[in-house]
């Protein structure tokens, strides 16, 4: 990881892969609206921090919130909603099924 981004939550490995999510596309954290550090998965921030979970709201779309756990950059959460499950830095595959939990981060 860069040195300014910290990644909370009980990781498997340096791409950001969790116990909950370890598949080869589970390589995003996501950075939720209440907190600094990046997440794996929602159920990380639950397990992790000592706050309730706070979904950006709509009209955040240039917040830096997501990060490529094969390249380590950070995107934006538009440049992450409009990315067609690949990262536009290095082209790492990201997994497809995050669509449905959208909602546990972006209003």
């Amino acid at each position: 990881m860069t040195d300014d981004v910290t990644v909370r939550g009980r990781l498997l490995d340096a791409q950001t892969r969790c116990v909950h999510w370890g598949s080869v596309l589970d390589v995003v954290a996501i950075r939720l609206a209440c907190c600094t550090p990046y997440y794996p998965c929602r159920t990380c921030h639950d397990e992790a921090a000592d706050h309730p979970a706070v979904t950006w709201p709509p009209g955040s779309e240039d917040e830096t919130a997501a990060l490529c756990g094969v390249c380590h950059e950070r995107l934006t959460i538009a440049e992450y909603l409009s990315c067609d499950n690949s990262c536009p830095r290095c082209g790492a595959g990201f997994n497809p099924g995050c669509r449905l939990h959208r909602g546990l981060y972006f209003g």
